[in-house]
């Protein structure tokens, strides 16, 4: 009996704040995100072969598996390291530290926002992907859309378990390097 106490202690502690704002903020980015992915897209695959359609599917699952390998180093890093390089500016450590303090919203963001619309976007692209080759190669629509689907699926499921090994692992150097190339272009505020 003591231990259904416990639990529900912990329970108790653990609970927070829904946050609303984050939300619908990360929904409208959501929004936006993949209508610019899709213009994009749309823009290249409207008269586009199949070089070009393979690679703009490639560079989807590539570009959702590097932002899931991001949202989960920032999930795994140490804040500590940050703090140390921050007091000593070096570039890109207090946008770590940022980072960090806020893992859940860039989390989200990265592995939600980004990797979702990516796979969405993925697959869109595949569809064309898939007529193409079936037109192309006298093969079935439906055969060659399962194929394509199922590439597109391996691909990314494969790469995002690989990456998440990788970004545990290495997730202070991930968030690190990441954070550089962020600073050019973004301060945090103080």
């Amino acid at each position: 009996m003591a231990k259904k106490e416990d639990l529900k202690q912990l329970n108790k502690k653990k609970k927070q704040k829904v946050n609303y704002s984050w939300i619908i903020t990360v929904t409208i980015m959501a929004f936006v995100i993949s209508i610019l992915f899709s213009f994009i897209s749309e823009i290249i695959l409207s008269d586009a072969n199949i070089i070009i359609s393979s690679v703009l599917v490639l560079v989807f699952i590539l570009i959702g598996i590097l932002f899931d390998i991001i949202g989960v180093s920032v999930t795994s890093s140490d804040e500590k390291p940050f703090h140390s390089m921050s007091t000593r500016k070096v570039r890109g450590a207090d946008i770590a530290v940022s980072f960090i303090k806020s893992a859940e919203q860039v989390s989200s963001f990265c592995c939600d926002v980004v990797g979702d619309v990516c796979g969405i976007m993925s697959g869109t692209a595949g569809v064309v992907l898939a007529a193409s080759l079936s037109s192309k190669f006298n093969i079935d629509l439906i055969i060659m859309s399962l194929i394509i689907t199922g590439v597109i699926a391996a691909l990314t499921i494969g790469g995002k378990a690989v990456g998440k090994g990788f970004a545990i692992n290495k997730g202070n150097f991930i968030l690190y390097e990441f954070a550089k190339i962020i600073s050019f272009f973004y301060k945090p505020k103080k």
